[in-house]
């Protein structure tokens, strides 16, 4: 999975661009983020509940 959104909130985890703040780095591939992660925007979803979806990069 090259991205996953939060149904919550929009939030998008992009494998590429990692999230530093939540201390992942660029290419930290989805099944590395731990199971007990929930959104860093909403805190509502936990990432069982996240949406594969396609990257947003140039948004960013």
């Amino acid at each position: 999975m090259l991205a996953a959104r939060c149904p919550s909130c929009d939030y998008v985890y992009e494998v590429a661009a990692g999230d530093e703040h939540e201390g992942f780095a660029a290419g930290t591939a989805w099944a590395d983020v731990p199971d007990d992660w929930c959104c860093p925007d909403c805190g509502v979803r936990d990432k069982v509940d996240f949406v594969p979806c396609a990257p947003e990069l140039a948004a960013g």
